[in-house]
């Protein structure tokens, strides 16, 4: 099993900007693909954006493009949300998540292995 651990959350006001982080345990990555979901209250999870790892291929929600930029550090075992003019739609609880093999995928169903969560509160 993979563990993932976020961290990089806080409370930012409007228009301001946060960088989420996910640390994986595994050290033969290459044929993972890695993603940040969000949870606000009283909604379902839903996806933010992904990454293929070996490539680096990326894939955005439309409500973060432009926005939000997912990158990975392949030294480190470590992937990035960059997240800039947050809005207070954003607040949400974001998750790492992780998917070996297949293709680059926004359904939470195809992802195996989760983090514990980070919060992200923008205020207005």
């Amino acid at each position: 099993q993979v563990q993932l651990v976020e961290s990089g959350g806080g409370l930012v006001q409007a228009g301001g900007s946060l960088r989420l982080s996910c640390t994986t345990s595994v050290r033969t990555f290459n044929s993972y693909y890695m993603a940040w979901f969000r949870q606000a209250p009283g909604k379902e999870r839903e996806f933010v954006s992904a990454i293929k790892w070996s490539s680096g291929h990326t894939d955005y929600a439309d409500s973060v493009k432009g926005r939000f930029t997912i990158s990975r550090d392949k030294a480190q075992y470590t992937m990035y949300l960059q997240m800039n003019s947050l809005k207070p739609e954003d607040t949400a609880v974001y998750y790492c998540a992780a998917k070996q093999r297949g293709i680059i995928s926004t359904f939470r169903s195809q992802y195996n292995d989760w983090g514990q969560g980070t919060q992200v509160t923008v205020s207005s």
